[in-house]
């Protein structure tokens, strides 16, 4: 690591440096030099001197500053003199620049400064042509055109060019920049700023400098590079309101802090643009608090309130320079600056400097702060924070002497001997303000007896204000009462705190307090605060009275004003001997100056035991952590296209220990930099999809799932993706305060694609009145991959795979995990077909052949017909499958085929059999080829029969069952029930085969063990006489179907059904009793519905076929139906959730049922509009 160095500047303006590869602060060589500010970059550092003037020190190199100078000598020919320098009217200049546009002669050439000289004297460049030979000159026909070295017949002009370089002599001093002449200069700057330097389009940008005057104006100091380390000139860049401070970060960031106290955020900054575009005004961090101070790094924004507390702004980039929010970090500060690789450096409220640990580019924010602690002038005592009887001491010793002064503006030696410029030297107007006279009034203060009261003191006493920089600019920026004495609760505060008085000698100060003193250009303001508290130690005699116990010497350590680290180069991993967390430590940092008093006397009683000091914790406050990668986003807009994009995650930790982040996402439009954020409180589903062969997700939230549009990202390798998967899930759960494994009332969810999801629900979401919209609800992702999953309340899931094998939870669904107990993990393989159709259509001369008409679908396509899909182009469903078995013709298909599998249909699209007929123009076929996953999740596979279908029964949260009735469906259409399931063996023992004149489809089980069944013709079945004690029934009662409509699925809840027949449509029966559980009648509810599922409430969720309004929706989206109630069990509306592209959803599991009133109707209130008498109490069966 290059040695760097660290800039600091005391109340004096003395400026010091200190090197990470030293342990000493050294001072600055020139030691009338007066700073009141420094910034550093990259191997220099800028100052503002108490003169108004801007200052330059360039680090030392072995590679020297040179600038070359450069004219060109024009000449045309005549017939007489051959070729002079009388030129035509119309011809450039006899001497001037390359263009010809501008005049140069050799004498109009001047040294900008005196840190430049000259290395020799004008000389001709022959680097064309032979030297010697042809004289430097180039040759051509006129002005201008090409030259050559080549003199032609024709040739009537020539030029050379003139040579001369000058060398900078002001490296590793601090040099003053001159005026610029014939510009108008700057107004006093009160502040500057330097970064630039890491613009992100570009690696090693030189840097730029901005500046600050006492009128609130912003200027830009415009041409700097390597070879004029000094610029060439200052232009203004126009500010909707005055600013007292900016901060340029190293890349394309600045921030202004107004006079009001509100902050200004310049955007636009590029190179091609690097005084930005326009400006954005942010409000102050703290309420009613005005912002003191700011500071900008690459990617980060920290700010001081008037209050002293530090602010972090989280979500800042070039992408978004105004970020997305404030974070409150501890400690009390006075001044922040932001150094090299984001690390954070400040003077704190008792003046001394410090450091923040923890800083990297995962957590900007950091962890603590840790005190500077260097060595300082020939002694080895080591600086801690700062002891306010130590500053009050030197500020009493400098009232003996004549201090900092105003010099001449326009002077160019720098400021003169302060002796001899103190009384009679002219201060400026424009200072006037930013010094305060130390004698006050024309009398001394009286001083304060022990006799006052200190309790109305305390209470009204205002807090002393501290000012960070030079007096002016604060106190147009503060609010504070000038003519308040803070001094007095203070002391008061004192003389409670400390008891024992100090055997340190008393010095009474020099009476110059009725007397005129000289003016200062440093922060005396806050000396005051800190003078008092000296006063009021345990050396106290005369309490009004400053007094001192020795003088001030070069050996006494600085008292710190302002900090710059963007020079120095040091990161949370730097091995820096006084950067050692082992010194003085401060556990919150809220050092005012009474606490600071004390903390100084602790010091002193415990300098023996200085370890147990430096074991104090670390001050842990509010911390920010950032992950960043690199994945495609799918462009919200047409044409939707993947677009590169960078991400973010930030998550910020509160004081009460909960956390907040935000997912960015950054990119470029039209060479313009944008970002869509997302509020992880605000996500609602993290669901992989499959797109175009990409590893990619999608980013559900509230409004985007109303806007049927989230957010999709593609990762380039799968672990990239499941990486982020976790890493938001986790967010997102940690956020929504969700641990653990799935509730017994969780609500299951699978995906078209086989991703399981589960929602924890509330009370709320079942709730007669305000009931808990589908949009709100957070579903959370459980490894494994299933075409469809049961539950119920006791804890138990089964779940069905693609392939048909079952699987059951071993998840320990509802229990919290003992100490050592993980959740088992298995290995999972599940098995699908993908599917391509084969079109053709006849004609009379050849047959049936792949020649369709121009309005016919393609002739390899999907099911629709809609998406063109070959052998060739079709794709397993995600890049985590592979295939298992090659391209073959289906013969399994719905409707039936012929030998060749093909079936055939009047036109496209109608429906298809299987054989042909005189009016059958077209025909297709359809090819299958299986692929596999496999994958480890919280399933236990039982063998050995395939299922197409499982139902569980749902009961009450408070519901007791030895053994769970759970019927199922085998690939045959075989009925089978399974016997032995518990919730401590949750896979049963054994199939028991349930006897069936023909193969079934769907099946279901309810309250009171009453089992529903759909035959593959579409025929409703009844069993009847079902127990626990004669678990698999006694008959079949047949069930009419609604006319001319073929059931194909059905749901029974705890005193109802719904069944969805093959039109999508959705039925209810009615006319349900405890003496005819079959029902009367099947009413029409809606269409419109693929799957439905009913709970143990009665609660009917559905998965949509489409989303009204929505066409290009991709099918399946979770519903709930609402108003459904003892009164109403048909319901009233429907309110559309999370969408598209599920394919199972299951409720049965969810009892959690809101608390009812005195007045509502009894639990066992008949679910259908019946009369009161008729009560379905039993039909529970718990």
């Amino acid at each position: 690591m290059p040695i760097t160095l660290l800039w600091a500047v005391d109340v004096y303006g003395r400026v010091y440096s200190l090197s990470t590869a030293g342990q000493r602060w050294e001072r600055a060589d020139d030691l009338l030099l007066e700073l009141k500010r420094v910034t550093a970059g990259k191997g220099r550092c800028w100052g503002i001197g108490c003169d108004h003037h801007v200052y330059l020190n360039m680090m030392p190199s072995e590679t020297s500053i040179r600038y070359r100078e450069e004219t060109y000598e024009n000449q045309r020919w005549n017939p007489v003199d051959s070729f002079t320098d009388t030129l035509l009217p119309t011809d450039r200049w006899p001497w001037s620049d390359v263009t010809g546009m501008n005049p140069l002669p050799l004498h109009s050439f001047e040294l900008p400064s005196h840190s430049w000289e000259w290395e020799g004297d004008w000389y001709v460049d022959q680097s064309c042509g032979e030297p010697n030979q042809t004289g430097g000159w180039e040759y051509a026909v006129d002005f201008p055109a090409n030259f050559s070295p080549d003199k032609k017949w024709n040739s009537c002009v020539r030029r050379r060019r003139w040579i001369r370089y000058r060398r900078y002599t002001a490296q590793g001093t601090w040099a003053k920049i001159p005026l610029d002449y014939p510009r108008k200069p700057p107004l006093p700057l009160c502040d500057i700023s330097c970064g630039g330097w890491e613009m992100s389009d570009q690696s090693g940008r030189y840097p730029n400098l901005w500046g600050v005057s006492q009128q609130g104006e912003v200027w830009f100091r415009e041409g700097i590079h390597p070879r004029v380390p000094e610029g060439s000139g200052w232009e203004e860049v126009e500010v909707p309101k005055e600013v007292a401070q900016l901060s340029a970060g190293p890349g394309d960031l600045l921030w202004a802090l107004l006079w009001d106290g509100n902050l200004l955020v310049r955007t636009g900054l590029s190179l091609d643009s690097p005084t930005g575009t326009s400006w954005v005004e942010l409000e102050s961090p703290g309420k009613e608090i005005e912002a003191l101070h700011v500071a900008v790094g690459v990617s980060v924004v920290w700010v001081v309130t008037k209050d002293y507390k530090v602010w972090f702004r989280r979500g800042v980039n070039s992408h978004n320079p105004c970020g997305s929010g404030w974070i409150s970090i501890g400690g009390e500060m006075m001044v922040v600056d932001v150094g090299l690789n984001e690390q954070v450096w400040a003077v704190g409220e008792d003046r001394g400097l410090y450091f923040r640990m923890g800083v990297t580019l995962s957590e900007p924010s950091g962890s603590g702060w840790i005190p500077v602690s260097a060595q300082w002038g020939n002694s080895k005592e080591v600086i801690p924070p700062r002891k306010e009887s130590e500053f009050g001491d030197q500020l009493a010793e400098a009232l003996k002497s004549s201090l900092l002064s105003c010099t001449d503006s326009d002077s160019e030696l720098g400021p003169p001997d302060p002796p001899n410029g103190t009384k009679d030297f002219p201060v400026l107007e424009a200072a006037a303000p930013s010094v305060l006279p130390l004698g006050g009034a024309d009398t001394p203060t009286p001083p304060l007896t022990t006799e006052d009261p200190p309790s109305a003191l305390q209470q009204d006493a205002p807090k002393p204000f501290i000012p960070a920089s030079d007096s002016f600019i604060n106190s147009l920026v503060s609010d504070r009462d000038k003519t308040s004495t803070p001094q007095l609760p203070i002391t008061e505060a004192r003389q409670e705190e400390v008891q024992e008085p100090s055997p340190a000698p008393i010095l009474p100060t020099p009476e110059t307090a009725g007397h005129d003193v000289p003016w200062m250009n440093v922060d005396l303001e806050g000396a005051e605060a800190a003078r008092c508290a000296q006063a009021a130690g345990p050396s106290s005699g005369a309490l009004g009275t400053l007094e001192t116990s020795h003088g001030v010497g070069v050996e006494d350590a600085p008292v710190w004003t302002w900090v710059s680290g963007g020079g120095c180069d040091v990161d949370a991993g730097s091995q820096i001997s006084w950067l050692s967390p082992t010194g003085p430590l401060t556990s919150s940092l809220s050092l005012t100056p009474v606490q600071s008093a004390a903390w100084s006397e602790q010091q002193q009683q415990q300098q023996e035991n200085r370890e147990e000091i430096s074991k104090k914790p670390l001050e842990r406050s509010h911390s920010v952590w950032v992950r960043k990668g690199a994945l495609r986003w799918w462009r919200d807009w047409k044409p939707q296209r993947w677009v590169d994009a960078s991400v973010a995650l930030e998550q910020s930790t509160k004081s009460d220990g909960g956390k907040d982040s935000i997912f960015f996402v950054y990119y470029t439009q039209y060479d313009e930099k944008k970002y869509v954020h997302v509020f992880i409180h605000e996500v609602t589903a993290l669901v992989p999809v499959f797109m175009d062969c990409h590893y990619a997700f999608a980013v559900y939230t509230t409004q985007r799932t109303k806007q049927r549009w989230p957010l999709v990202l593609a990762a380039q390798t799968e672990k990239d993706m499941n990486d982020w998967l976790c890493l938001l899930s986790d967010c997102c759960c940690e956020c929504r305060g969700i641990t653990g494994p799935p509730s017994r009332q969780a609500l299951w969810s699978t995906t078209s694609k086989g991703d399981i999801l589960v929602h924890e629900p509330s009370f709320s979401l079942e709730a007669p009145a305000h009931t808990l919209a589908c949009d709100l609800m957070f579903w959370r992702q459980v490894p494994g991959h299933l075409r469809c999953v049961e539950s119920n309340s006791l804890g138990l899931v089964w779940g069905v795979g693609w392939d048909g094998t079952a699987w059951v939870y071993s998840g320990r669904n509802g229990q919290q995990p003992t100490r050592g107990d993980a959740v088992q993990m298995h290995q999972q393989t599940d098995v699908r077909s993908v599917h391509v159709y084969e079109n053709q259509r006849w004609n009379p001369m050849t047959g049936y052949t792949d020649k369709g008409l121009p309005t016919d679908r393609p002739m390899w396509s999907d099911e629709s017909g809609l998406k063109e899909c070959t052998k060739g182009n079709t794709h397993p469903p995600s890049p985590q499958w592979s295939w298992v078995s090659e391209w073959a013709v289906d013969y399994s298909v719905p409707g039936g085929t012929d030998k060749e599998g093909w079936q055939y249909a009047a036109d496209f699209p109608t429906t298809f059999h299987g054989h042909k007929t005189m009016k059958d123009f077209v025909r297709r076929r359809r090819w299958t080829r299986k692929c596999k996953i496999t994958l480890r999740g919280p399933w236990q596979q039982v063998p050995p029969i395939r299922l197409t279908d499982i139902c569980l029964m749902p009961c009450l949260a408070q519901s007791r069952m030895e053994q769970v009735p759970v019927w199922a469906l085998s690939d045959k259409g075989d009925v089978l029930c399974r016997l032995g399931v518990s919730s401590q063996n949750p896979a049963g023992s054994s199939w028991l085969h349930v006897g069936t004149d023909q193969p079934f489809k769907s099946i279901s089980i309810g309250g009171a063990n009453q089992v529903w069944a759909i035959a593959k013709d579409g025929a409703v079945f009844y069993r009847g006489s079902v127990s626990p004690q004669n678990p698999a029934g006694e008959c079949w009662y047949h069930i009419p179907s609604p006319p001319r409509q073929t059931l194909r699925q059905l749901s029974v809840g705890r005193t109802s059904v719904f069944a969805v027949d093959e039109n999508s449509n959705l039925w209810i029966r009615q006319g349900l009793t405890p003496s005819y559980p079959q029902g009367s009648a099947w009413e029409l509810i809606s269409n419109n519905v693929t799957k439905v599922s009913v709970g143990p409430l009665d609660q009917v969720w559905i998965i949509a076929e489409g989303v009204p309004c929505f066409p290009a929706e991709t099918p399946g989206a979770v519903c709930h139906r609402l108003g459904v109630g003892p009164m109403q069990p048909k319901g009233q509306s429907w309110d559309y959730g999370i969408g598209g592209g599920w394919e199972h959803i299951s409720v049965r599991g969810n009892s959690a049922e809101a608390p009812r009133a005195p007045h509502h109707p009894p639990v066992g209130a008949p679910r259908s509009p019946l009369p009161p008498t008729q009560v379905n109490g039993n039909a529970v069966g718990v």
